[in-house]
Formats: C-alpha cells, structure tokens, sequence
C-alpha cells in the first residue's frame, strides 16, 4: 500500500474511520458528506472496495463521456485511484463554491486499503450499516 506524506492525521483519535467495503458509493458517500458538513473528521479505508452499482457498459460510458470532456490540459480532470474517485464523489455534493464547502472537504480523507496509522492505534472501523442511512 502507498502512503502520502500528507495521508497521516495528526491527532487520530479524533477522526472517525469508515470501512468502504461492500459499501454502495453514492450512499456512503451522502453519508460521509453529511457528517463531514456538521464538522466531523472522517477516514475512509477500503476504498477499491466500494461497489458501484449500474450495469458495467453504462459506467464505464458515462465514466469516458466524463474523461474525455473538456481539454486535457486545462480540465475538468477526473480521476483514475478509487480513494480520489471517492473523494471527487463526495466533493460532488458538497457546497464546493463556498468557504463552508471547502472547509468541510478538508476534513476528510480516502485511503487506498488499511492505512498504518489505523493498525497502529487499533481503532475499529464503523460499517457502513452502523453509519446510518438517514
């Protein structure tokens, strides 16, 4: 697994880690956005592990149809790692032009797999059933 020099919190017990696997994305990620807005940090691991639901020819359509927008070098840039694709999910629907929707995007974080520091301080990852899907 890579770890980004960026990728550690500083305090860990105050983040909530969320396990992403055999989650359906865009309902954990409505959920992670809802909680990060009323200001809770959240890790989410297992990210590769969120299932997409759809049949698969018309994700990956709509999924080219978004790439291939726009001009390379300047953008829209979607990404290829499921933790950024998960990020950029959540982004989605969040308030992202506003002061309060950029704030809350900070405090969350996607890691690719179980990151180090989760193992290290044994803390028990949420499910995405225990989360609840109000």
């Amino acid at each position: 697994m890579v770890e980004y020099a960026h990728s550690k919190p500083v305090d860990p017990e105050e983040w909530t880690v969320i396990d992403a696997e055999n989650a359906v994305l865009g309902r954990l990620a409505s959920v992670v956005a809802k909680r990060i807005l009323k200001g809770e940090r959240i890790a989410v691991i297992n990210t590769e592990k969120a299932i997409i639901t759809g049949k698969k020819n018309t994700i990956k359509e709509e999924w080219l149809q978004k790439i291939q927008r726009g001009d390379p070098k300047k953008g829209p840039f979607y990404p290829r790692r499921p933790d950024l694709i998960f990020r950029r999910v959540v982004r989605g629907m969040l308030p992202w032009k506003t002061k309060r929707g950029r704030e809350a995007f900070k405090r969350l974080r996607a890691y690719i797999g179980t990151p180090r520091w989760v193992e290290e301080v044994d803390m028990e990852p949420e499910w995405v059933a225990e989360v609840g899907m109000s």
